[in-house]
C-alpha cells in the first residue's frame, strides 16, 4: 500500500517542483536578494563586520536564562541549527550529483544576495513580533505578511504561508532529517533505520513538548560543538588532498558556466539545470528567503532590529560559505578530480552508483577509510539533523499558534514525532521532493511581504546607521 501511494505521489511532485524551481524559484528568490542588496548599499558587505562582532563577541555555552525569548546568540544558533542540517551533507551531494560541481557556484550567488534577503526577514520579524502578557513572543512571516497587506488578502496570504511551512518543516522536514539520519546510520553502524527511528522520537519528544527556553539552551550547546566537529573532519581531508583543490575550485567555476561537459545533453539544458539545482538546494541549505529563520531571530531580546539583521546574515555565511562549501570540497577533491573514480563520469552514471546520502560518505571514506568515513557523516548527520528538527518543530509551533491557538501545540508535536518516525522507513526520494515542493511554496507569500515592506527594512536600516 505503501510503495503504491509513494509510486503515485513520486512524478507528480517531481513535475510541481520542476516547474517552480525552473520558472518561479530562481526568479524570486535572486529577484529579492537582488533588490535587498541594492535598496540597502550590500548591507551584506559594509555591516558584515559589524555582524562577525554582534555573533563571536556573544559566544556563550551556556547563556543566562532569558525572562522571555533568546539572548541574540541563542536566536543565531536555532537559526543556524535550522540551516545546517541535511541540506549541508546531503543536499550539497545531491546538488552535485544531479547539477554538477557547477551547482556550488550557483548556490554560493544564492548565498550572497539571501544575505541581504536574511536582513531583512530578520529585521521585519522583530519589528512586527507579538508579545503576550506572559512574556511569551509569537513572531515570523505570518506577522509581516499580516502587516503588508490587510483584509482577505492579507490573511490568506498568511494563511498559505503558515500551512506550507507546518508541513515543509514541522511534518515533511522532520521526515528528511530522521531518513538521513536512519540510511547513514544503517551504513555505518548497520542498525536498522526503524530501531534509530525510534530513537530519535524520544529524544526530540522531551524537546518537542518543552517550552523556547529548553530548545534555546539545548541548541546553544550542539551548534557550537557539531561544527567544530564536521570542520576538523572536513580540514584532515583537505590538507591530505591539498595538491587537488586548485583543480577542484576549477571545476567549481568551469562547470557553472559548461556544465554540458559533465551533464550531458545541450548547453541550455545543462546551464538550466545546474543554476536550477543550486537555487533549490541552495534555498533548502541557508533557507534565505524561505521565511523559516526569522521565527528564531524574532525571539532575540536586542536593542533594536538592525542588531539581530546583521547578526542573522552571518548565519547565512557560516551555512553556504563555511560548512556547505567545506563538504563540496571534500566531495569534488575526493571523487571528481582526475585521480577520483567519478572523474569526467556524466551526472546520470553517477547516480546509478552513488546517491546523494552516501555520496558524503564515500568521499570522507577516501581519506579517513571507508569505515572511518561512514561514521564521521553519521555522526555529522545525527547532530546536524537532530537540532535541525529542533529548530524546525519551533517554527512550527509558531504557525500552529497562529492558526488554531496555543491548545493545539502538543498536538502538533506529537503528529510530527510520528512524521518523524515514517521518515526512517520511507523513500528518500519522495520524501526530499515533498519537502522540495512545500519549501518552494513558502518562498512565494514570504517573497511577496519582502517586496511590499520594503521601506520597513531601508528605514530601520538607516535609523541606526544614523
Amino acid at each position: 500500500m505503501l510503495a503504491a501511494v509513494e509510486e503515485f505521489l513520486y512524478p507528480i511532485t517531481c513535475k510541481i517542483n520542476l516547474y517552480l524551481s525552473n520558472y518561479i524559484l530562481v526568479f524570486l528568490l535572486l529577484g529579492v536578494g537582488i533588490w535587498y542588496t541594492i535598496r540597502t548599499r550590500f548591507v551584506q558587505v559594509r555591516c558584515f563586520k559589524e555582524g562577525l562582532k554582534g555573533v563571536f563577541g556573544n559566544i556563550k555555552l551556556k547563556g543566562k536564562k532569558q525572562e522571555q525569548g533568546m539572548s541574540s546568540f541563542q536566536s543565531l544558533t536555532t537559526a543556524i541549527a535550522a540551516q545546517v542540517g541535511t541540506g549541508n551533507i546531503v543536499g550539497a551531494s545531491g546538488a552535485i550529483l544531479t547539477g554538477g560541481p557547477g551547482a556550488i557556484f550557483w548556490m554560493w550567488v544564492i548565498a550572497f544576495f539571501g544575505m541581504a534577503t536574511v536582513y531583512a526577514e530578520a529585521t521585519l520579524a522583530i519589528k512586527t513580533r507579538k508579545i503576550e502578557k506572559d512574556g511569551t513572543i509569537y513572531g515570523g512571516p505570518v506577522y509581516y505578511i499580516r502587516t503588508a497587506f490587510r483584509g482577505k488578502f492579507g490573511r490568506f496570504l498568511a494563511a498559505f504561508f503558515a500551512v506550507a511551512i507546518i508541513l515543509a518543516l514541522g511534518f515533511m522536514g522532520c521526515m528528511v532529517q530522521a531518513n538521513s539520519i536512519g540510511s547513514t546510520f544503517e551504513t555505518a553502524f548497520h542498525i536498522p533505520s526503524w530501531i534509530v527511528g525510534i530513537v530519535l522520537v524520544v529524544a526530540c519528544g522531551v524537546v518537542f513538548l518543552s517550552d523556547v527556553q529548553r530548545l534555546a539552551s539545548v541548541v546553544e550547546k550542539i551548534v557550537p560543538i557539531m561544527a567544530v566537529i564536521f570542520l576538523s573532519g572536513s580540514l584532515v581531508v583537505l590538507v591530505a588532498r591539498i595538491q587537488y583543490l586548485p583543480e577542484t575550485i576549477g571545476m567549481i567555476f568551469r562547470y557553472a558556466f559548461a556544465p554540458q561537459a559533465i551533464l550531458g545533453g545541450s548547453v541550455g539544458y545543462a546551464l538550466k539545470t545546474a543554476i536550477s539545482q543550486g537555487a533549490k538546494r541552495g534555498l533548502f541549505s541557508n533557507e534565505a528567503g524561505m521565511g523559516s529563520t526569522p521565527h528564531a531571530h524574532a525571539q532575540a531580546n536586542v536593542s533594536h532590529p538592525h542588531e539581530q539583521g546583521v547578526v542573522a546574515m552571518i548565519g547565512v555565511f557560516i551555512d553556504t560559505f563555511v560548512v556547505l562549501t567545506l563538504n563540496a570540497l571534500v566531495i569534488i577533491s575526493t571523487l571528481y578530480t582526475s585521480d577520483g573514480p567519478l572523474h569526467a563520469c556524466q551526472a546520470a552514471a553517477v547516480s546509478t552508483t552513488l546517491n546523494r546520502t552516501n555520496l558524503a560518505q564515500t568521499a570522507f571514506g577516501v581519506v579517513l577509510g571507508e569505515q572511518a568515513g561512514a561514521l564521521f557523516v553519521a555522526i555529522c548527520l545525527l547532530f546536524f539533523a537532530f537540532s535541525t528538527s529542533l529548530s524546525w518543530n519551533m517554527f512550527g509551533k509558531v504557525n500552529v499558534a497562529y492558526l488554531f491557538g496555543k491548545k493545539a501545540l502538543p498536538v502538533y508535536s506529537v503528529i510530527a514525532l510520528c512524521f518523524m518516525f515514517i521518515g526512517t522507513v520511507v523513500s528518500n526520494d519522495l520524501v526530499w521532493e515533498l519537502t522540495d515542493m512545500f519549501n518552494n511554496l513558502m518562498v512565494i507569500p514570504n517573497s511577496l511581504a519582502l517586496f511590499a515592506l520594503t521601506k520597513m527594512v531601508v528605514g530601520s536600516l538607516k535609523e541606526r546607521k544614523k
